[in-house]
């Protein structure tokens, strides 16, 4: 049966596949596929997934091969294989927090009640600042150790260090360094400041979980994510959740739809147009930033979530697309992996 390609679509219990249609260049779109998984040459990082949605449906999907670690014996990947999503899980707070300010429980504008914060500049912080990642914070956001070992950075001392039992706790702790909403600082502290905020809000670990897969994972249907929690109880949001690539498709398609699901409003429509508001470019990899979201080769209407060693779920609405890929690309490969990710991008015609 023909389908009108302006359907909405939605996946139900699985994605429905299909072919890439005419306006496709399925040469380029398969040739950028063959570059990442190692097709006629070694690629400089491994990519374990990668999935295609054009029109609510998956028209391409590779899968690759865990290396072998410290940590155990690799394997090969599939579409039930749950993989980390690292900063992506970013952009996953942003929606939580977008369905506690719909429930009017949560003030962009208002400051955030940090007690730790009390008789200091950091008491004017607002939400809106914590989510422009415009806190005033000092925070190291860096992903090196020195020559001995110890942690050379925030981020490192805060998710693996001594901030590792309470996140939240680490990051609250960081003196101010510019005035609030002054300067764009990118931060997986200031996320743990905001999942900390939500933890206050909806009442500890299990509740926060409940309120994870009862509000979001579960109405789209991501059966395989997991949301993981430090020791004080705090959802690591920065970092932490695992899925399949086909789940992470998932929520990207959440954002494609601007927010709906089906017949049901997960997400506000305005919530979501909060990700088109580029304010800030990163000169390292070109892309802009807005909510806790990137924004694509700095194209404020390309949404982007971005995670260490090349986590990246794409939603382009003027092409109705969706691309996930997870790997181990490290930083200094990522330009050549995000080259590839947007030819695949560019191989669909904008549509609107």
């Amino acid at each position: 049966m023909s389908r009108d390609a302006n359907e909405m679509v939605f996946p139900g219990d699985d994605w429905e596949t299909a072919e890439p249609d005419a306006s496709v260049d399925v040469d380029v779109l398969d040739a950028s596929l063959d570059a990442l998984f190692g097709v006629g040459e070694e690629p400089p990082g491994t990519s374990l997934a990668c999935v295609v949605v054009h029109r609510g449906r998956v028209v391409r999907e590779r899968y690759g091969h865990q290396p072998d670690t410290v940590f155990g014996p690799g394997g090969p990947v599939d579409r039930d294989t749950t993989l980390i999503s690292w900063s992506m899980a970013k952009s996953i707070t942003h929606a939580l927090v977008g369905i506690l300010v719909n429930d009017g429980l949560m003030d962009v504008d208002a400051s955030v009640k940090v007690p730790e914060w009390v008789d200091s500049p950091r008491s004017l912080i607002t939400l809106r600042d914590l989510m422009r990642m415009r806190d005033g914070l000092r925070f190291v956001e860096d992903y090196v150790v020195d020559d001995s070992g110890n942690a050379a950075s925030d981020v490192i001392a805060m998710l693996f260090g001594a901030g590792a039992d309470d996140v939240a706790g680490y990051a609250r702790s960081r003196p101010a360094r510019h005035e609030p909403g002054a300067v764009w600082s990118y931060s997986s502290g200031t996320t743990n400041i905001v999942c900390s905020l939500i933890g206050e809000l909806v009442g500890g670990q299990d509740r926060v979980r409940s309120f994870i897969d009862d509000r979001l994972f579960g109405p789209l249907g991501m059966r395989s994510a997991t949301a993981r929690f430090d020791a004080a109880g705090t959802f690591i949001g920065s970092s932490y959740v695992y899925a399949t690539a086909r789940d992470f498709a998932r929520f990207g398609h959440l954002y494609l739809r601007g927010g709906q699901w089906g017949d049901r409003e997960i997400v506000p429509p305005s919530w979501v147009d909060s990700v088109h508001d580029m304010h800030a470019v990163d000169p390292e990899n070109s892309h802009g930033y807005s909510w806790h979201w990137w924004n694509w080769n700095s194209r404020p209407e390309t949404m982007a979530a971005l995670g260490y060693e090349g986590q990246r779920t794409i939603v382009d609405p003027t092409r109705d697309l969706v691309v996930v890929h997870l790997g181990k690309w490290v930083a200094e490969t990522q330009p050549e992996l995000d080259r590839h990710l947007t030819s695949i991008v560019e191989s669909f015609a904008v549509t609107g």
